[in-house]
């Protein structure tokens, strides 16, 4: 891989020199006794069972088309070329696609449907294809990309999740997804373990973002100005400071590297089941979200996604 041309997705040579055949074959074998997630669950997915993802053999989509609302390095002019799939391993109580996520709104599709799809989103002129929700069909994702690089899929691969990865299962990625975009949504377990039953989220997360770190480095930009390969981090600023911001953006500077190009979203609103906790009941405050920008510049994180807050309460 260190022979690699930022311009080639990684996944061609995979494709070319046969290790993504192998990937293939070990993801799913996993799928047997499934512990792609840290649930580990150890269902048999290859006979259709389902564990806490409510996925069997088959990923199930929800959705897809070019997004406008993601990144600007993702964006460009023309979308990135988003594929939303329904169900999920982590099932936070206030996600915004609540409808996708925990009533798995969406049909199953097989691995030359999938394959289909991401060549229609590069003919539409996507700059790549993003996975959204893709921990929980990693082996299905593997699967349908042959058939996608001999139609002739060559845009990069966005691995966009929640965070809660195993590192072995990304691991079976490496050297195949271009772009890493995970969220980092929680600092304290007890904050993880309430609002999605995960107490180990925060350190699975930290285990996450290294890894995906050492996969691609910091992301890096074409001459236009469009994300080729590297790390990309989303944080959601949360009322009452429950996602611990300001520990999360030390971590990200000082673990990870202050060149980490991160998003600090403003975007929180009570969704799902949010208002059975009362901290959720209302969006975050411009000033909370100021207070979280100055976490990520006294941390010294460079390189903050240049969005402004829009939609914010003002306190009286």
């Amino acid at each position: 891989m260190k022979g690699a041309s930022l311009m080639e997705p990684l996944y061609l040579d995979a494709y070319r020199s046969g290790r993504l055949q192998k990937r293939i074959e070990r993801a799913l074998g996993w799928l047997k006794k499934c512990a792609l997630c840290p649930r580990l669950c150890c269902v048999d997915r290859l006979k259709d069972e389902r564990g806490v993802c409510r996925t069997g053999r088959y990923a199930v989509l929800a959705s897809y088309g070019p997004h406008f609302g993601e990144e600007d390095p993702l964006v460009g002019r023309s979308g990135s070329g988003t594929i939303f799939f329904a169900h999920c391993n982590l099932l936070c109580l206030f996600c915004q696609n609540f409808d996708i996520s925990h009533q798995g709104h969406g049909v199953p599709v097989r691995p030359e449907h999938l394959a289909a799809v991401m060549v229609e989103l590069q003919q539409r002129g996507c700059h790549n294809i993003n996975f959204v929700t893709p921990t929980h069909v990693v082996p299905q994702i593997l699967e349908a990309l042959p058939a996608a690089v001999e139609r002739g899929l060559r845009v990069p691969l966005v691995y966009n999740c929640g965070g809660y990865e195993r590192v072995p299962t990304l691991r079976l990625l490496e050297g195949i997804v271009d772009i890493y975009m995970p969220d980092f949504k929680f600092w304290d377990p007890s904050v993880a373990k309430e609002l999605c039953d995960a107490e180990d989220y925060p350190e699975r997360a930290r285990e996450a973002l290294l890894e995906m770190h050492r996969q691609v480095g910091d992301l890096k930009l074409d001459p236009s100005g469009i994300a080729r390969r590297g790390l990309l981090v989303r944080h959601l600023v949360m009322p009452e400071g429950l996602a611990g911001t300001d520990a999360i953006c030390r971590f990200i500077s000082e673990r990870i590297s202050p060149n980490t190009y991160v998003n600090i979203m403003n975007q929180y609103r009570p969704c799902g089941r949010a208002r059975e906790v009362p901290a959720l009941r209302r969006s975050i405050t411009a000033r909370e979200y100021e207070e979280a920008l100055e976490s990520a510049r006294r941390a010294s994180l460079r390189r903050l996604d240049r969005r402004r807050p829009r939609f914010l309460l003002w306190p009286n």
